[in-house]
């Protein structure tokens, strides 16, 4: 249970390295938190600096769940690893979206979520993947593809654990649930914003979003 309860808090501290504040510093020298949504995470940091620093962060941020759920895989003991990997990742997207270095103003913890899936399952982004950037290209709201991932994501290990039990966890949905719920609170706003016709959408094919 020590072990346990170490990997969570560095999962959460690894979900806490601000990626994108570092990318716009690096990038443009201004504070991503006083520009566009205020989030830290790729969608704003991609509108207010640009397509590369957007990318990067997009990636990082999916890394430094996926290295939460890994580190949880290496460490905690065989009779809780299942539920020291789900919820290492949960606790990823937790430090993404609320880092304790930023004084708990991040992201909403789309990209993370989808590394956080893959260090459970690696072959979860080639399905998860396609089908959040179709709903985000297709519709344009970054809001609703984040929240899309962690739904897709929750249906996919719940199969998976209905039809292959024997090498998929069931502890595995928990994760998805999880990240359901701290995505939808982080969305919030979006949605608010959505049901009243002012969400902006989001043009991935444009270099820069003003």
């Amino acid at each position: 249970m020590v072990w346990l309860i170490l990997v969570l808090v560095c999962a959460y501290l690894l979900g806490s390295i601000p990626v994108g504040f570092l990318m716009v510093r690096l990038f443009t020298g201004e504070d991503v938190r006083q520009m566009g949504s205020g989030r830290t995470g790729g969608t704003n940091t991609w509108r207010v600096a640009g397509r590369l620093p957007g990318v990067l962060t997009t990636v990082l941020d999916g890394f430094k769940a996926a290295a939460g759920v890994w580190l949880a895989q290496a460490v905690v003991p065989a009779e809780l690893r299942y539920w020291g990997m789900a919820l290492a990742g949960v606790c990823a997207i937790l430090g993404h979206n609320y880092p304790v270095f930023l004084r708990f103003k991040g992201g909403a913890g789309g990209a993370s979520c989808v590394g956080g899936a893959v260090g459970l399952w690696a072959p979860s982004i080639l399905i998860v993947l396609p089908i959040a950037l179709v709903i985000w290209w297709g519709i344009g709201y970054a809001s609703l593809a984040t929240l899309s991932v962690a739904v897709i994501i929750t249906v996919l290990f719940g199969a998976r654990a209905i039809f292959w039990p024997a090498v998929a966890p069931w502890e595995f949905i928990f994760y998805g649930v999880g990240a359901i719920v701290l995505l939808a609170w982080a969305l919030r706003p979006n949605f608010q914003r959505l049901v009243r016709g002012e969400e902006r959408r989001f043009n991935p094919r444009a270099k820069r979003q003003v």
